[in-house]
């Protein structure tokens, strides 16, 4: 890739805001002191932002994972025929992990397992089932019946057919419920930081327990334009998906 096309390509200009953002964050006090003359430390300090980021996309890189993982099983083993009948089933008991705030989660974790980051991995895990399970079963379904027997007509095995028809087939629509789901996550991972868990809800949580909008609004920007980074990232591995199947 050259380096004008490089220069024009948007997911790098987001990914340099942020590496800007979070590098320059310490030392805009000034510029904050001045749009904020109420709050005597305009800068949140405790823990550098590039660190907060860091674990942050940790918390949200383990849950996706475990996400993906039970929710692309859990969709391929009901559209499988000896398990089509737990289909309802499945899709019911992610529903209901989704209806289920993760504040209420992690209020329901902490006792059994702790503060910290499992508790913080469990409630981003659940959250983010449905839309993978959704997707990933809305994938199979519409893959070409026609793709389907012409893979058995040609002597594949069941896994055969699932590994080399459905899932290339699939892969696009699979990876939009993957990318919706860290999305979602990236952004709900900072009520982690309200049972022990470090992320990018550290200044936020400070902010708000300490009347310093500024911390709230570091916090918060840094999450969205992380957000926005990862959305766009994961949007362009889609968008290869979607060239590689129509290729």
């Amino acid at each position: 890739m050259s380096l004008l096309r490089l220069a024009r390509d948007p997911l790098v200009w987001l990914a340099a805001a942020f590496v800007v953002l979070v590098a320059l964050m310490p030392h805009a006090g000034p510029v904050v002191q001045a749009l904020a003359p109420e709050n005597a430390k305009p800068i949140y300090d405790r823990q550098s932002f590039a660190a907060l980021a860091l674990s942050h996309l940790w918390l949200v890189s383990i849950a996706a994972a475990i996400a993906v993982v039970l929710g692309t099983g859990g969709a391929i083993l009901v559209t499988r025929p000896f398990a089509r009948d737990f289909r309802a089933v499945a899709e019911g008991l992610v529903a209901l992990g989704q209806t289920v705030p993760p504040v209420a989660v992690l209020g329901l974790a902490v006792p059994l397992i702790g503060f910290g980051a499992v508790p913080t991995i469990v409630a981003l895990t659940l959250y983010g089932l449905l839309p993978v399970l959704q997707t990933t079963l809305a994938a199979l379904d519409s893959t070409p019946a026609s793709a389907v027997e012409a893979a058995r007509g040609m002597g594949l095995s069941p896994r055969q057919t699932l590994t080399r028809v459905e899932l290339p087939l699939a892969a696009p629509l699979i990876m939009a419920g993957i990318r919706s789901s860290v999305v979602i996550a990236i952004g709900t991972a900072t009520v982690g930081s309200i049972v022990g868990a470090t992320s990018l809800g550290d200044p936020i949580i400070a902010g708000l327990v300490n009347g310093n909008t500024a911390y709230v609004v570091e916090g918060c920007i840094v999450v969205a334009l992380l957000a926005i980074l990862i959305d766009a990232l994961l949007g362009r591995v889609e968008q290869v998906l979607s060239e590689s199947r129509s290729a």
